[in-house]
């Protein structure tokens, strides 16, 4: 049995990863999720599943969040009830959600002030891929020694980025390239469908080739398309908004306002508005028939086209 005790916010498809790990290498792990579901599936790996986040901050040493946004961030770990209200001195809250740096800043600050170290560290690799990950982390190198048992069962590289918010930093930019071949994978297997050319051969087809086009990104998207496979997300449209709209907002504050994120957030929430948001963001292959059919967006593309 290892002797630190972790805890474990948000136990949905990450942190469900994340848990049978750190379970498998003997951790005694508590988790807590608003979600009876959630917590149900983790129980059954091994987890003891906390009545709230008081409850597992009396017990962790290492706090661990894989929640959706900063709002979510905010309120675990600094309101009424929320890990800084019982956790003791000396542990280490690690954000591993997808949040803005002010968001990672501000409870850096407060953890401070309470004796708790504090870290963003964000995971920048598929859940598939769990071992292989890389973690931009911001923090002091100290909290990151003391949490590097915990990252080394999940990660294969932990790159101290600079200070707290910096880990975020890397992975917003991340998701703007994320984004990007996610609405041309999607787009470009609508208009596949269009030419005449059935989505599965082009698959085949660009997959077996040596183009450089073929990323390991497009082979998941593309798959998915093929196999109309929604419904069970990797990672949804919702997801995908906040996090591009949360990289917009930080690149305008760098008076670096972006271009090409921008016009690709326009095509994500186009098919947020449809009723997609839930589902995994290679259904927006959809959205661009719907948009095509109803010609919502007609006027942009003829203007752009001029």
């Amino acid at each position: 049995m290892q002797t630190q005790i972790l805890g474990l916010i948000g136990s949905g498809v990450m942190g469900r990863t994340v848990a049978a790990r750190w379970l498998q290498a003997g951790y005694s792990l508590f988790v807590f999720d608003v979600s009876l579901e959630a917590q149900e599936k983790v129980r059954t790996l091994g987890a003891t599943v906390a009545a709230n986040l008081r409850n597992v901050a009396e017990r962790a040493d290492v706090m661990i969040m894989f929640l959706p946004g900063p709002t979510q961030v905010r309120t675990c770990v600094a309101g009424p009830g929320g890990l800084l209200s019982a956790a003791r001195r000396g542990s280490v809250i690690v954000d591993m959600s997808t949040v803005d740096p002010g968001t990672s800043r501000d409870m850096w600050h407060l953890a401070k002030q309470a004796g708790v170290g504090y870290l963003d560290a964000p995971v920048l690799g598929r859940p598939a891929t769990v071992g292989k990950w890389t973690l931009p982390i911001g923090g002091t190198r100290e909290d990151i020694d003391q949490c590097a048992p915990v990252f080394d069962l999940i990660a294969a590289r932990c790159i101290p980025i600079g200070g707290p918010g910096s880990g975020n930093k890397i992975k917003l930019l991340n998701q703007l390239m994320f984004s990007a071949i996610n609405a041309m994978t999607a787009e470009m297997m609508a208009v596949s469908e269009k030419v005449g050319i059935p989505p599965k051969l082009l698959y085949e087809t660009i997959t077996a080739s040596q183009a450089g086009t073929v990323s390991n990104l497009f082979k998941e998207l593309g798959q998915k398309i093929v196999a109309e496979d929604f419904e069970d997300p990797t990672f949804s449209v919702d997801l995908l908004c906040k996090d591009v709209r949360l990289a917009v907002e930080m690149a305008q504050e760098a008076k670096a306002p972006p271009l090409l994120a921008r016009t690709i957030q326009f095509v994500n929430e186009m098919a947020q508005s449809q009723g997609f948001g839930a589902s995994d963001t290679a259904i927006m292959w959809k959205s661009f028939s719907r948009i095509w059919e109803s010609n919502a967006c007609g006027a942009v593309v003829n203007r752009t086209a001029r």
